[in-house]
């Protein structure tokens, strides 16, 4: 009896088994499944989010510029036929334009009218004929024709963005909408590659404004964080993963590194508007105070990832090196250090893509400064992309609204730019060691 019962027992035990087989495999097919969802909704959401910036900052490339004929008359320019710098500097320039408008536009008579149609030129032209006839002299006298900016207004009404007359609560008026239409018919309102944007600074104007100071502000606070994070950060790193005995005090500095980690950012920024600008009395607004101020925020981190990188090397490794004669500080420099070095680029360029985001600790420094020119050097004012970002959305023009998309595309690029460099690196150094 006793057989017959464990003879029945047996199948249905591997039916059990069976079961509960299928059950988990099912359950592993519903885990993976909702892994894919999962990541295709996050996909998703950032799909939409680049669609989102790209679909406003891609109007950004293109300024329209109106083509005028500008006569350099030399009684208005320099009538004393001294050519002398100074002189040519403070030239009315802005008669130069409105004679220009006055010859394409005869029957525009009324002083409304002219300042209505004035109005169509961005204030930059001035500044272009300006710097054009400073550095050629010899257009003094001469006639040609340029293709100067138009304003904001024109700009986003020739893009599409607002509309003409009394539908957009007056920005262009509906005897602007008809001279702009004219001039679009005859071939002389285009829309041209801003390179504005590219290649000048920060204006009060949008159609003027450009990139290039806040990028070059965030490439020497970065190279000046870098500079200092970087060094430190693995040196605390490895004396505290390598050397430093086990004891109170080193547990104290570890709790304290993993604190620091978790602190705001704008208390670095307290931090270095106390010490390096109050007391230390360093210039404001320069990206040597800033990319100090992110060098503190920056180091917790790579000392954690340094001490992640350093653990993770195989014992053997060191017990190898001290087996041939080598002294602990050749271990870790010929061995250990290089093993974990893709590691330590990893934390580090974690860091670094945070210091790039970061904007209330230099808020706090005086970076939020309006600061027209390119920075030469690390004393010079600027500012950086992010704090570039929050001006720009903050100001109350439309056109800056682009400007404001087409500047975070530059950040992002930025960022894969340094996330790619570090892969490279990170890659040469699996394939040496």
């Amino acid at each position: 009896m006793t057989e017959i019962a464990t003879d029945q027992a047996a199948p249905s035990a591997r039916r059990q088994s069976k079961d509960r087989l299928r059950r988990r495999h099912a359950a592993e097919r519903r885990f993976r499944l909702y892994g894919m969802i999962a990541v295709a909704v996050a996909l998703l959401f950032l799909a939409g989010l680049f669609a989102a910036i790209f679909s406003i900052a891609y109007t950004a490339l293109g300024q329209t510029e109106i083509a005028l004929e500008i006569h350099f008359d030399g009684a208005l320019i320099d009538p004393d036929g001294t050519r002398n710098g100074d002189v040519l500097a403070r030239a009315d320039y802005g008669a130069l334009v409105k004679d220009g408008l006055g010859t394409l536009f005869p029957e525009v008579k009324g002083r409304r009218d002219r300042r209505a149609l004035r109005k169509l030129l961005s204030v930059g032209a001035t500044f272009e004929l300006r710097d054009m006839l400073l550095a050629d002299q010899s257009l003094i006298g001469g006639r040609r024709t340029l293709w100067l900016p138009a304003s904001d207004d024109v700009d986003m009404y020739a893009k599409g963005l607002v509309a003409g007359g009394a539908d957009n609560g007056g920005r262009i008026n509906a005897k602007q909408a008809v001279w702009l239409d004219l001039l679009r018919s005859q071939g002389q309102l285009e829309q041209r590659f801003n390179w504005r944007f590219f290649l000048s600074g920060d204006s009060r104007e949008p159609e003027l404004a450009g990139i290039l100071g806040a990028a070059v502000g965030s490439l020497l606070t970065l190279a000046i964080c870098l500079a200092l994070a970087f060094p430190l950060g693995v040196m605390t790193a490895v004396y505290l993963q390598e050397f430093a005995p086990r004891n109170r005090w080193t547990d104290l500095i570890e709790v304290n590194i993993n604190n620091l980690a978790a602190v705001p950012s704008i208390v670095f920024g307290l931090l270095g508007l106390a010490v390096l600008l109050g007391f230390a009395g360093m210039p404001r607004s320069a990206p040597l105070v800033g990319g100090i101020v992110l060098a503190l925020m920056t180091l917790p981190t790579v000392i954690i990832a340094g001490r992640a990188a350093l653990q993770a090397v195989p014992p053997s490794i060191r017990d190898a090196a001290f087996g041939i004669g080598a002294s602990p500080m050749q271990v870790v420099a010929h061995h250990v250090l290089p093993l974990a070095m893709p590691g330590v680029l990893t934390g580090t360029i974690i860091g670094m893509a945070r210091a790039l985001g970061e904007t209330a600790p230099l808020l706090m420094i005086g970076m939020v400064a309006f600061i027209v020119d390119v920075p030469l050097g690390p004393t010079d004012p600027a500012t950086v992309l992010p704090v570039q970002v929050y001006l720009w959305a903050d100001a109350p023009e439309r056109a800056f609204a682009e400007r404001t998309a087409a500047a975070i595309v530059v950040l992002l690029a930025f960022l894969v730019v340094m996330n790619f460099a570090a892969v490279l690196l990170r890659r040469r150094f699996e394939q040496r060691w």
